[in-house]
């Protein structure tokens, strides 16, 4: 169980979550199961979804977990037929699939001091940039074009984006990622005025910097204190300190009710302890 920020009613609500077997999405798949609604967590990562429906079940919630490619149409066809026989229409979707790969991340933050044998940008290669590319913007965009027919068909719905606070400034290192979340805060503007007209909402979160299990070697050092690069992180960061995964429950509950958000759409919302709007001076 965890703590709900918000009294909101899902009941008779089916929320499909990609990337439910991530530590984000999967805290959100379990939010909304917990406000009553009929979840369907989705992820390449089959164990990982079906110990989550299994932990929401024998909690007396509905959740069911699928496998699901978020790159593949065949997949998200596949499972949205399953989705609809064992829980109905989607109503709510959320596009939490994504992620970075070290093939499209440089090894310095800048290229002078780039040193023999490492990777410098000239060292990128276009599968590794491409892989980035995909897995965020086709990652969302396929999802949305299978789940949210459902909704242009009932004339209401909401759609969930996750971009990044990178997407308003590049981080150093990572410029595919950034890039890429870029385009998913301009997708989720496109996706709201296409949509406008069909009862369906498209808003984003833009997380901050959180501690996970894939980037706490990059933050703290072995002894438990900060790297170099966790410190300038917290350096601008005018509440000094990171995110974390539940900060993102509130606002995502909160996009994605019908009554509370009923006028908002095409808003990208950063939840980021102030990171994005401070200038370091």
């Amino acid at each position: 169980m965890i703590k709900l920020p918000l009294n909101v009613d899902y009941r008779k609500k089916v929320v499909v979550v990609t990337g439910a077997g991530g530590l984000i999405c999967g805290a959100m798949a379990r939010a909304f199961a917990q406000s009553g609604a009929s979840v369907a967590a989705l992820d390449l990562n089959e164990d990982a979804v079906e110990k989550l429906a299994s932990e929401l079940k024998s909690e007396g919630f509905v959740c069911k977990g699928y496998k699901a490619n978020v790159l593949d149409v065949g997949s998200l066809e596949a499972v949205h037929e399953a989705v609809l026989r064992d829980l109905g229409e989607c109503d709510i979707l959320i596009n939490g699939a994504g992620g970075n790969n070290p093939r499209a991340t440089t090894d310095n933050e800048y290229h002078h001091e780039a040193k023999e044998g490492g990777k410098s940008f000239f060292d990128l290669t276009p599968d590794g940039v491409d892989f980035v590319f995909k897995l965020n913007f086709q990652g969302t965009l396929l999802p949305t074009q299978v789940f949210a027919k459902d909704m242009a068909k009932k004339g209401s719905g909401s759609i969930l984006n996750i971009s990044s606070m990178n997407a308003y400034t590049p981080l150093t290192k990572i410029p595919a990622y950034s890039a890429a979340k870029a385009g998913i805060s301009n997708f989720t503007q496109w996706l709201a005025t296409h949509f406008a007209g069909t009862g369906i909402r498209c808003n984003a979160i833009a997380p901050g910097f959180l501690v996970s299990a894939q980037n706490k070697a990059l933050l703290f050092n072995e002894d438990g204190t900060p790297t170099p690069r966790s410190e300038k992180i917290l350096r601008s960061t005018p509440m000094g300190r990171f995110v974390d995964a539940s900060e993102l429950i509130g606002a995502t509950l909160f996009l994605c009710d019908e009554n509370s958000a009923s006028a908002i759409t095409g808003v990208v919302l950063p939840i980021d302890c102030g990171f994005a709007s401070y200038s370091g001076v």
